[in-house]
């Protein structure tokens, strides 16, 4: 499995971005996709996952209402869209898969996509 981060740029706060992931060598179908970022000196910290079988989805607390996860299985693609944001969410984004349980533990997940700089600045 690869994965093709993309999306994010320069943000005013308040404002709205989407990322999308997308994966090649094999469908999602049975993994779970999840979005972690890591802002600088700081550890990597789960966002958001979704099972692709039946679309169930979790959330960190500090996105949820804010951000929202998607998957298109037709392109094989997972997205986050992201409002209302925060200078503290400015970090970098990466996508993941697990072909396990859905976990928020970025240990477990097997594919990494590369990052995505997103930065909420006025």
């Amino acid at each position: 499995v690869q994965l093709q981060a993309c999306g994010g740029g320069l943000v005013q706060p308040g404002g709205s971005a989407r990322l999308g992931c997308v994966g090649s060598g094999h469908t999602f179908s049975g993994y779970v996709m999840g979005w972690f970022r890591q802002a600088p000196g700081k550890e990597r910290e789960f966002v958001a996952a979704i099972r692709w079988t039946n679309g169930n989805t979790a959330y960190a607390d500090s996105v949820r209402g804010r951000f929202t996860i998607s998957r298109d299985s037709t392109k094989n693609t997972v997205a986050l869209q992201m409002n209302s944001l925060k200078p503290e969410d400015t970090a970098l984004y990466y996508c993941a898969a697990v072909s396990r349980t859905m976990s928020t533990n970025s240990r477990v997940y097997d594919y990494w996509g590369q990052g995505t700089q997103v930065t909420v600045s006025s």
